[in-house]
């Protein structure tokens, strides 16, 4: 064989396994919680039978350092100073903002379809929130596309909400009791 016709082939099978290699980069993602967080005892006043998901949110906190004067200046009255101040610095510990317990109602599991979540990525897809192949299945592509869609609506959470998945058209929205008439 020539040098002509061994370059191009090294190079294609360079090519191959790069791209390979890349495929294969794309399934090594960070491992992702289980689809749905399962709850012995869901919230006060869920209905019997839904499912639900939590959204715990930690609180803040910052230490705070500040000086504790622990004996003022002693000034006479022309203005002298005799003693400056003496101060103490005290450290401490202050919640900034509270820990946050969110309650959502969820598609349960028995609806979680291959099916039903290759219509979610193809919603999410049309929507600009996802960009992957269609597999209908919950990856991690999946649940950050999902966690980008709820997060403007206030739900920081890659576990789709039963509203989310009403308002991308994949769950019948109940109707309004017309008995009150």
């Amino acid at each position: 064989m020539t040098t002509r016709q061994t370059l191009p082939r090294a190079l294609s099978a360079l090519a191959a396994t790069v791209l390979l290699g890349a495929c294969e980069a794309t399934r090594a993602l960070s491992p992702e919680p289980a689809l749905m967080q399962t709850h012995a005892a869901p919230p006060p006043g869920a209905a019997p039978g839904s499912c639900w998901g939590k959204d715990v949110t930690p609180a803040v906190v910052e230490t705070v350092t500040e000086r504790v004067l622990l004996q003022p200046a002693q000034v006479l009255d022309d203005g002298t100073v005799v003693s400056e101040p003496i101060y103490k610095l005290e450290t401490r510990q202050a919640i900034v903002k509270e820990r946050r317990e969110l309650w959502f109602e969820t598609p349960c599991e028995r609806q979680l379809t291959p099916d039903f979540i290759a219509s979610l990525q193809r919603a999410l897809a049309a929507r600009g929130f996802y960009t992957g192949p269609v597999t209908g299945e919950m990856d991690a592509r999946t649940r950050r596309a999902i966690r980008s869609y709820q997060a403007p609506q206030g739900l920081d959470s890659g576990i789709v909400s039963l509203a989310a998945a009403r308002k991308l058209g994949l769950v019948a929205v109940p109707r309004e009791d017309d008995s009150s008439e």
